[in-house]
């Protein structure tokens, strides 16, 4: 059966379609919703035999190209695109399993450029963003489209972004982050990259959330958007998904012959703003035979409180009711409202999040398959948009939204969640490095809470149950968590630097670091606005001197 050209939508409403291109260009539709395609195809006869011995960038062009028309990414340039944008990890397989115990496998996504798993979405979000724009802005001398990407990080995102778009002709990149709240290294990524087009952005008193806030309610503008044609590189767009989803695929093929055939495999994935295991979940609904999806989250456990009660509500909303008197007013969150006690700071920081900005995704999906059965295919999209949108309005107004009983159990089929604390995440540090067939094995803090929630979920599984758990970053990466894992006082033959750190890493000392500090929304505004004004400014010079 052949499949109609797919197109995009947003998940808030509107009969509007988009193309992959435009879809990836705009990142969040005009009416805050996030874009997902219209509908999920088919594999092909045979996939299981035919891509079992393919590369990665093979595997990648087979499973984008479901999702990608020949009409807008022709398949010679996409497979040129793969092929860029993977070429500079470090793995031959690109990301490559890791066995840790008898039916125990670790999938390592930190073998990029910047030694994090979203490495593996952002050199290909970079090379499509090169292309579009290239194709666009072909034989034009004058009025060349230009795109002013602007994301939001706890760390990974932010480096992964930078490495992804440094250098690339018409786009300028603008990071946000909470001052103080990443780590050095992950800092030093960021900020050591001399690129003109880099600019590097410490948001001062506020956390993730607000940053990622900020991000929104920039897109949301359509005058300020429409001035600087705003690009997004957060999980929001749709392109870091789809590239997610391909090593759920790899994973399945790496795995013994054996083990594909029970049919009996689960993934883990520490999770934070959703996107990677929704890509799992797309995986799956694409047919890769696969159990349910372990939600591994820290003690900012909105997602676990949510697949256990089926109320999605904010920490700070819970922490009101019970303990109003006790906090500190926090200035913003990532709806706009004032947080009564913002994140807990964690050991897996990239985790540390009030709501899980690609979850709307899934709660479309989950309005859709709960919602009337009755109508046509578009009349039932429109009720679901309608009722993710109500979901989103009462989310957004009280902090929290009671989605039912009937929503958690058609989440349950799919789904578990384990909750992991700091000390059981250093705890398993600790578990892993002590390995005796399989290590010593160092891991970093979110692979550990993915760990943990493995071990735990295993008690409920089938003994023969085949786990493999998303590893998210190099453990080089937290080296305070890992050092208090591995105190020199119980482990004096560990030294974080000789068995952690990488040369590359250790290239970033003392080089000098370009960092933007701003307060607020506001002072972001200005600071894009100036950047852009001098842009502009500089165009204008150089085509003066160019006609004299």
């Amino acid at each position: 059966m052949v499949q109609p050209e797919m197109k995009y939508f947003s998940t808030r409403g509107g009969k509007e379609e988009l193309s992959f291109e435009d879809a990836v260009l705009t990142g969040l539709a005009p009416n805050g919703g996030l874009y997902i395609p219209t509908y999920i195809p088919e594999l092909p006869v045979n996939w299981e035999t035919n891509w079992a011995n393919l590369s990665f960038p093979e595997l990648s062009h087979a499973i984008l190209s479901l999702f990608i028309p020949t009409s807008v990414i022709p398949s010679e340039d996409l497979a040129s695109i793969i092929n860029a944008a993977y070429g500079s990890f470090r793995s031959p397989l690109t990301t490559p399993i890791k066995q840790v115990g008898d039916k125990e496998y670790v999938l390592e996504l930190w073998h990029g450029p910047t030694w994090a798993f979203k490495d593996v979405a952002l050199q290909l979000l970079g090379e499509l963003f090169q292309y579009f724009l290239e194709r666009k802005n072909k034989g034009r001398t004058e009025g060349k489209e230009e795109l002013t990407v602007v994301g939001a990080t706890s760390g990974d995102t932010g480096s992964a972004a930078i490495y992804g778009l440094r250098s690339k002709a018409s786009i300028t990149i603008f990071i946000l982050y909470p001052d103080g709240r990443v780590s050095p290294i992950q800092e030093a990524q960021m900020a050591t990259v001399a690129d003109e087009n880099v600019y590097c952005v410490a948001v001062q008193d506020c956390d993730f959330d607000y940053c990622q806030g900020i991000v929104k309610t920039l897109f949301s503008d359509a005058s300020f958007n429409a001035a600087h044609r705003l690009g997004a590189i957060n999980s929001i767009n749709w392109a870091r998904i789809l590239a997610q989803i391909v090593y759920y695929f790899s994973a399945y093929f790496q795995l013994p012959e054996d083990i594909r055939k029970e049919g009996k495999l689960q993934f883990v994935v520490p999770t934070g703003n959703f996107g990677d295991i929704l890509a799992g979940w797309f995986a799956k609904k694409l047919g890769l035979p696969m159990q349910q999806l372990v939600v591994a989250t820290n003690e900012n456990d909105i997602l676990e409180r949510f697949f256990k009660t089926g109320r999605y509500e904010r920490d700070d909303v819970v922490d009101q009711q019970n303990k109003i008197a006790e906090t500190a007013v926090v200035n913003g969150s990532s709806d706009g409202q004032q947080a009564v006690s913002a994140v807990k700071a964690t050991h897996s920081p990239a985790m540390d999040i009030l709501l899980s900005s690609n979850f709307e995704r899934l709660l479309y999906y989950l309005a859709l398959e709960t919602g009337d059965s009755e109508g046509t295919d578009e009349e039932k999209r429109a009720k679901a948009q309608e009722t993710l949108n109500e979901w989103m309005v009462t989310l957004k107004r009280d902090g929290r939204v009671n989605l039912g009983e009937q929503v958690r159990k058609a989440a349950a089929n799919d789904f578990w969640a384990e909750r992991v604390s700091d000390d059981q995440t250093l705890e398993q540090i600790r578990k892993y490095y002590n390995l005796d067939r399989y290590g010593p094995y160092v891991v970093d803090p979110h692979t550990a809470v993915g760990l943990t929630a493995q071990e735990r979920s295993a008690n409920k599984a089938p003994l023969d149950t085949t786990w493999v758990t998303l590893s998210t970053a190099h453990p080089a990466k937290f080296l305070d968590a890992v050092e208090l894992a591995l105190s020199p006082s119980h482990y004096p033959q560990f030294d974080f630097r000789r068995d952690v750190l990488p040369d590359e890493l250790k290239k970033l000392e003392g080089l000098e670091k370009r960092v933007y500090r701003v307060r607020g929304e506001q002072g972001v505004r200005e600071l894009i606005e100036k950047v852009k004004a001098k842009s502009k400014e500089k165009v204008n010079t150089e085509k003066g001197s160019g006609s004299i």
